[in-house]
């Protein structure tokens, strides 16, 4: 086969399972631990995967007696795995509500760099009023706001990547040139330093050049993760990676094809979008092995927390939330709220089309929070991925087990041999970087080898 999957591993301290902690084999340390990190880095390499991944959010997530909920800045963490692993690609996420485009640029051009072009961002816009205050504002910018900033961010910022054309550099020792000055352009970005008054949405005003040359990706990979209206409209023009949560086939299917079509309608390549829904494995030797670990964590949840959690996503108190009924009928609308509507949408369809109770709801959410969750054998988990990858479901899968690292030592040790002998998976690396492993190009830039601006 030419097409092969993409699989990326979701690092989330002790799994994602939110018991995952509370089993004994677990280090509920783990969240801050490099050494962890660097371990489940290797597997993963081990493994070939393309890349691993780094979620972030600029707040305390949850409730601290939840689960660990700790947080590494990513790309520091990122910064410190280059130097253990050396194909891999590395992601981490930042926001473009709460940072400002050229800090941004530099420091995943300086990620591309130090990495030898394995550098990857997962652009968020960063829903949420707690995250707003921890930044001066009483509340979170409006949603389509939000998405509005976040297209002039990108804007900006490949500017700055494109500011230093690719033979700027020189280094010329004998008639004492290191870089060719008019191959090293301002950008001049004017944004209105007044948008509130005159409405005309631009946020930023940036001189640039980028103190930094390009990258060996040019670009580091842009990723996306919000799935909706907004969220899709924003994948189509910028992402080159999908990341996206499906609780089925049939809406794998759905999202897949039309987050294609967006894609040409925005005038781009639909293969160079690579979307990869997550999926939470419990693997066992046996089915009846993966159902007792699976019926162990929804043992270990807490529901006094999972509850306020559910309420907050779906913005109501969490006494209007009674545990051993459906969720109540008159609950508001994704219009009416202004952060994570997609996964509010997800949750909502789902307990309403398989009529679950809250408590099933959240012994559900407790694993994959709205991915799909799948329970069973090595095989039946590679069968899984070969029909969503063969059906127009998926370019590829972010892995997220339940529980690490256990997780991903079964995935790679069981599912991907079998990956690999129905060769729908790499046996080795055949390129250097991130975007060799996606299969997808390297930006040309906006300087013409004559010098000019295109």
């Amino acid at each position: 086969m030419t097409r092969q999957l993409h699989l990326n591993l979701f690092l989330h301290d002790t799994g994602h399972h939110e018991a995952s902690w509370r089993l004994p084999e677990s280090d509920p340390y783990a969240n801050l631990s490099l050494e962890a990190h660097q371990r489940l880095a290797r597997i993963a390499e081990d493994a070939r995967f393309d890349s691993v991944f780094l979620a972030d959010s600029p707040v305390l997530w949850s409730d601290p007696g939840r689960r660990p909920s700790g947080k590494l800045e990513p790309t520091l963490l990122l910064a410190a795995l280059i130097g253990s692993t050396s194909r891999i690609g590395l992601i981490a996420t930042a926001s473009t509500s709460y940072n400002e485009p050229f800090n941004l640029a530099r420091r995943f051009a300086s990620l591309d760099h130090l990495s030898g072009g394995r550098a990857g961002w997962n652009v968020v816009t960063t829903a949420g009023d707690a995250a707003a205050r921890n930044f001066g504002l009483d509340d979170q910018p409006l949603h389509a706001d939000r998405y509005r900033r976040a297209d002039e961010f990108l804007d900006v910022a490949t500017k700055l990547w494109d500011s230093w054309a690719d033979d700027a550099i020189v280094a010329d020792k004998h008639a004492g040139v290191h870089a060719v000055a008019d191959r090293v352009r301002a950008i001049d970005h004017r944004g209105d330093w007044f948008r509130a008054i005159d409405h005309r949405g631009d946020w930023f005003r940036v001189d640039g050049p980028l103190n930094l040359p390009r990258s060996p990706q040019a670009w580091p990979l842009l990723v996306q993760a919000g799935s909706s209206e907004d969220g899709k409209e924003f994948a189509a023009k910028w992402a080159e990676a999908v990341f996206t949560a499906q609780p089925t086939l049939a809406e794998s299917r759905a999202f897949y094809a039309d987050l294609k079509r967006r894609a040409a309608a925005a005038g781009r390549d639909p293969d160079h979008v690579v979307i990869l829904p997550g999926i939470v494995p419990i693997i066992g030797d046996t089915e009846a092995e993966a159902r007792e670990l699976d019926a162990e964590l929804e043992r270990l949840i807490a529901p006094q927390y999972a509850l306020a959690t559910l309420a907050q996503t779906l913005r109501v108190p969490p006494e209007a939330l009674d545990l051993d009924r459906p969720l109540p009928p008159d609950l508001p609308s994704e219009d009416e709220i202004e952060g994570a509507k997609s996964r509010r949408t997800l949750i909502v369809d789902w307990a309403r089309r398989d009529n679950l109770t809250v408590r099933q709801l959240i012994g559900r959410l407790g694993g994959g929070r709205g991915h799909r969750t799948f329970t069973g054998t090595a095989v039946q988990v590679a069968d899984t991925i070969e029909e969503y990858f063969t059906t127009g479901a998926a370019d590829g899968f972010n892995i997220m087990p339940a529980v690490l690292p256990s997780g991903i030592e079964a995935f790679a040790a069981k599912v991907v041999p079998i990956l690999q002998e129905r060769g729908l998976f790499r046996t080795e690396y055949t390129g250097r970087t991130l975007r060799d492993h996606y299969g997808l190009p390297r930006p040309a830039g906006r300087l013409a080898l004559t010098g000019g601006p295109r």
